[in-house]
């Protein structure tokens, strides 16, 4: 029998106590995560650099606009041309008296060249028949056909992408046929038959040359055989004669009515004059001042960008648009091709450059620091113009500052 004993009471364990944080401990705490940041800020942030450069720099104005080009330039044409075999090359300098092209006549046919041609193909087939029937070795013949061969096949190498010149190869090559050629007209001097074929050759040239006529230069310059028409309205005796209006019609497409090509007439080559020409350009800023006999800086904007320096001539305000005549004393070859173009007119200045954190003010005056082997010394300065992270100075004392020195950065 189990002895029944009341209920014993239950001991609930004490409350825990609510402990909170002193002032004292938040403030550590704070401490401690702001060293935390700071540490983090200045190990990760990489360090500005202290020193810098001065470079140089070109500020000022730039004007766009349409331009024409005027080269001194001579046109040669003829009437009743039928062709022309080119004897200069294409874009060399030529002086008075080189032989620059010959032009057949109206009276030349096609057929005249046929029959040469004719007479040729004979004078190879015979030659080959007396070749064949040599018995002995001919050496000298032999090392003139090797000549062409190694020559020919420089010129299929250069074809097929070997580093060259192709024009002097192929002078080369001319040349070693020529000499063979003369070598097998001296050999067989005493056939009758072949010589008879070499006096038809030489009377069917001569037929040939009554109609043609040789051109050669009447002055010194470089040679051209591509044409526009301009040439023999827009010259460097009347470039300044035109009008805002007349030049925007040049640069739309219109002709100088003086200078249209006489009907019956075909321009054969011209030659141009090197060292200077002359830009008409049509501003799309009307309100610009330029100054005449001032030099600015000009890049002509086409395939392959032209950078000079031009001159103004004059210039003319009329109907909303400014014309500016310039003149440039530099190589005719980046325009040689070119009668229209866009470009851009800069009012440009040279100047020094250096980072905006360079400038440093003593006594209210603006200036830079320069630092070399250890040693630094304030320089005053002027502050021409500022772009972004740079500015643009010239030194008060003239001579003392140049490109490349190191500034203190501040």
């Amino acid at each position: 029998m189990y002895q029944m004993n009341p209920p014993q009471p239950v001991q609930l364990p004490p409350e825990p106590e609510n402990k909170r944080l002193s002032v004292l401990q938040i403030m550590l705490i704070v401490l401690v995560l702001g060293f935390a940041a700071w540490y983090l800020i200045t190990t990760l942030t990489p360090k500005p650099e202290p020193y810098g450069t001065i470079t140089a720099g070109v500020i000022g104005a730039r004007y766009s606009g349409d331009c024409l080009i005027v080269r001194d330039e001579s046109p040669y044409d003829a009437e009743g041309v039928t062709s022309i075999d080119y004897i200069a090359r294409e874009g060399v300098t030529v002086y008075r008296g080189t032989s620059v092209c010959n032009v057949y006549s109206s009276g030349f046919s096609t057929r005249e060249m046929n029959t040469l041609q004719d007479y040729r193909n004979q004078i190879k087939e015979y030659q080959i028949k007396l070749l064949s029937s040599e018995i002995t070795t001919d050496a000298r013949l032999e090392k003139l056909a090797s000549d062409v061969m190694t020559q020919a096949r420089e010129v299929r190498q250069l074809i097929s992408g070997a580093r060259g010149n192709m024009e002097n190869q192929e002078s080369t090559l001319a040349a070693a046929i020529s000499n063979r050629q003369a070598y097998l007209k001296e050999k067989y001097s005493e056939d009758q038959r072949m010589t008879r074929l070499y006096d038809d050759e030489q009377s069917q040239l001569q037929r040939i040359s009554s109609w043609t006529k040789q051109y050669a230069a009447m002055s010194e310059g470089v040679v051209s055989f591509y044409s526009d028409g301009y040439e023999y309205g827009l010259t460097v005796a009347n470039y300044e004669s035109f009008s805002p209006a007349q030049v925007r019609a040049m640069v739309n497409g219109k002709k100088p009515e003086s200078g249209v090509l006489q009907k019956g007439k075909t321009t054969i080559y011209r030659t141009v004059r090197d060292g200077q020409w002359y830009v008409l350009m049509l501003i799309r800023d009307s309100n610009w001042n330029p100054v005449e006999g001032a030099e600015y800086e000009l890049r002509l904007e086409n395939f392959k960008d032209t950078m000079v320096r031009a001159t103004v001539t004059s210039f003319t305000r009329s109907g909303g648009e400014l014309l500016v005549r310039l003149r440039v004393q530099s190589s005719v070859e980046p325009v040689l091709y070119i009668r229209t173009c866009t470009g851009v007119l800069g009012d440009s200045v040279s100047s020094l450059m250096v980072p905006s954190r360079a400038l440093y003010y003593q006594d209210n005056m603006p200036g830079i620091v320069l630092s070399e082997n250890g040693y630094e010394w304030f320089i005053p300065v002027n502050v021409l113009d500022r772009q972004g992270d740079y500015i643009f100075i010239s030194a008060i004392q003239q001579g003392v500052l140049s490109e490349g020195m190191t500034v203190r950065l501040f």
